[in-house]
């Protein structure tokens, strides 16, 4: 069974190369889109994640 709460599945994507992260953030605390610096095997370096819509 899923656990009940705010928390919720998001996506971090990169604008360049595609490149997709999955977390969680609470929906209550932070209400702005999350921009996160993660690094990127295909540029094999870091560069910034932002939050994007899932598919």
């Amino acid at each position: 069974m899923a656990k009940k709460g705010p928390r919720g599945t998001i996506v971090l994507r990169n604008a360049k190369t595609g490149h997709v992260y999955y977390t969680s953030k609470n929906s209550r605390n932070t209400t702005e889109k999350l921009s996160l610096w993660k690094y990127d095997p295909e540029t094999r370096g870091h560069l910034e994640f932002v939050e994007g819509k899932m598919k």
